[in-house]
C-alpha cells in the first residue's frame, strides 16, 4: 500500500484536487488495516497535504502560461497594457494643455 501511496505521490495532480480531509480519511482507513502505524499516518498526510500545494501551484503555474501564450497567439491586449498606454495618454493630454 506504500508503494501506491509513492504512485499518488509522483503523480501529483491526484493529490491536487484532493482535499486535506480526503487525505486524512484515506490515510485513517490505512491505519486501520494495519497498513501504516499511527506515528506513520501523520508524516503521510502532511506529505501528501503539502504534494498536494505543491501539485495545485504547478497547476496553477501551467494554466496561466498557457493562458498567456493563447492570449498572445490571438494578438490580444491585456489589461494592465490596456492600463499604461491609458497612463501615457493622460500624460500627454496634461503636457499638451501645458503649452
Amino acid at each position: 500500500m506504500k508503494n501506491l501511496i509513492n504512485q499518488v505521490l509522483s503523480l501529483g495532480l491526484g493529490v491536487a484536487i484532493t482535499s486535506k480531509e480526503q487525505i486524512e480519511k484515506i490515510v485513517n482507513d490505512l491505519v486501520t488495516k494495519g497498513e501504516l502505524s499511527k506515528a506513520e499516518s501523520k508524516e503521510w498526510i502532511d506529505k501528501l497535504t503539502e504534494r498536494g500545494a505543491q501539485a495545485r501551484k504547478e497547476l496553477d503555474e501551467m494554466v496561466k502560461l498557457r493562458i498567456k501564450q493563447m492570449l498572445d497567439e490571438l494578438n490580444l491586449v491585456s489589461k494592465d497594457e490596456v492600463r499604461e498606454l491609458e497612463r501615457r495618454i493622460e500624460m500627454l493630454e496634461r503636457e499638451r494643455k501645458g503649452e
